[in-house]
């Protein structure tokens, strides 16, 4: 599965963006979804991933803040971020897992500012 992320972008603390990604094929057969996310001089960490069942799990950094979300109709994927932190800046990848096969996309850059 070819992945395409998009909607990254510059913004003040405080505001909002909302990350999407775009899959070559459909994702119902998909089984996991996710976020992640690689700040300068950090390790990558996942940020929120969603299950084709719908359950999903979050960071504790983002919990109350951040929504995943999956459209099977639209074969996309999307992150809605809110109260953004400058510690949440980071390039942002999507990241699919269908059985033991998994598949990354390039990242998009988030960049919020105090």
């Amino acid at each position: 599965v070819q992945l395409q992320a998009s909607g990254g972008g510059s913004v003040q603390a405080g505001g909002s963006l909302r990350l999407s990604c775009a899959a070559s094929r459909d994702i119902f057969s998909i089984d996991l979804m996710a976020w992640y996310r690689r700040a300068p001089g950090k390790q990558r960490e996942m940020v929120a991933e969603i299950a084709s069942s719908g359950i999903t799990n979050y960071a504790d950094s983002v919990k109350g803040r951040f929504t995943i979300s999956r459209d099977s109709n639209k074969n996309t994927m999307s992150l809605q971020m809110n109260s953004l932190k400058p510690e949440d800046t980071a390039v942002y990848y999507c990241y699919c897992r269908r059985g033991v096969v998994f598949d990354w996309g390039h990242g998009t850059l988030v960049t919020v500012s105090s």
